[in-house]
């Protein structure tokens, strides 16, 4: 199969991975506000630098004497076509690639994605609106996860459907690695002690982000705890959204490819670097610092997969990581 076929493969993957994790995050977090006192509640920016597109926000709203309001993080991240990360851009990079990959995707999913992407781009003001976005949010999710399930369960076994397990699964064990990082940084401080029975709903969101809160109750069987969110959601081995899954499901697709030896060394690294993590102990500078390392990691096995299975395009400006910028750390992807 061409370079470029199952190039756009990958990124088409990715692109509807992001675009129904940010639905996901901007939902849960509509949620949170509402079950949180408003003098510690996290407000929106938390969002946009899970997003990686701080920089790109605040030039875009430079001199505004107020930031960070709902209604321009919510329109920033749902229907900004100058942010790469939004989803408008998200599923409007999703619909150019598919486009171009008509002839090898299940016929179902392209006319569901486009259908969508137009009925989607027609109804911004439903997904800014509070009173009608949970809907709209929900909406999103479940027509992606449909269009998902139409490329498990009717693509061939081939590089193509290879090439959208490898997207998708690195693209989530990025978004995962984000919203521990920055929702954990958006915690509350170890001395305000009378704040302590919200900290459980703050870990909660950050579960629920991932729709995670009701696997880790059935595999954890307690409180949510701060050492148990972080073992769930960076090492567990059976929950899809966690980092060592998703790695664990590279390494099962990158396996059979030729060539892979560089990229399964890079992975093993990645993997590694996780499993030996001291989450207990970790604070919060720790847990950043090793936030920091897990996202160059990920970053990493993306390089080599491009180097090795996309080299003639590696590098092109047009595919979406170049867009995206490192919450705090700010190298480019």
């Amino acid at each position: 199969m061409l370079a470029r076929v199952v190039e756009n493969v990958y990124w088409l993957s990715r692109y509807l991975e992001r675009a129904e994790n940010t639905a996901r995050i901007i939902g849960v977090n509509t949620n949170l506000l509402l079950d949180l006192p408003g003098g510690i509640a996290p407000g929106w920016l938390p969002l946009v630098d899970i997003s990686g597109n701080r920089a790109e926000y605040d030039a875009k709203f430079e001199g505004k004497a107020t930031r960070g309001e709902e209604r321009d993080v919510v329109q920033f991240l749902i229907a900004d076509k100058d942010n790469p990360g939004s989803i408008c851009s998200s599923l409007h990079m999703a619909r150019e690639n598919a486009r171009t990959l008509r002839e090898i995707l299940p016929t179902e999913a392209w006319e569901l994605l486009n259908q969508f992407f137009a009925e989607f781009s027609k109804d911004f003001s439903t997904g800014i609106n509070k009173r009608t976005r949970f809907e709209y949010l929900k909406r999103i999710v479940i027509t992606l996860q449909t269009i998902e399930g139409i490329f498990d369960g009717t693509m061939n076994r081939n590089d193509a459907h290879t090439f959208m397990t490898l997207g998708r699964n690195l693209e989530r064990a990025d978004m995962t690695s984000r919203i521990v990082d920055v929702r954990s940084a958006q915690l509350l401080p170890a001395e305000t002690p009378e704040l302590r029975p919200f900290e459980s709903v703050q870990w909660m969101s950050v579960l629920k982000s991932l729709s995670g809160y009701q696997m880790y109750r059935l595999k954890m069987r307690s409180r949510v705890k701060r050492a148990d969110v972080l073992q769930f959601l960076l090492r567990d081995d059976q929950f899809p959204r966690s980092c060592q899954f998703c790695l664990t499901q590279l390494e099962n697709s990158l396996t059979p490819l030729p060539r892979s030896e560089a990229v399964l060394d890079v992975l093993e690294t990645a993997a590694s670097f996780i499993e030996r993590a001291p989450l207990v102990t970790l604070d919060q500078p720790g847990l950043h610092e090793l936030i920091d390392r897990i996202q160059l990691n990920i970053n990493n096995v993306h390089n080599m997969i491009a180097e090795i299975y996309f080299r003639r395009h590696f590098g092109r400006t047009g595919c979406g990581l170049a867009h995206r910028r490192r919450a705090r750390a700010q190298h480019h992807w």
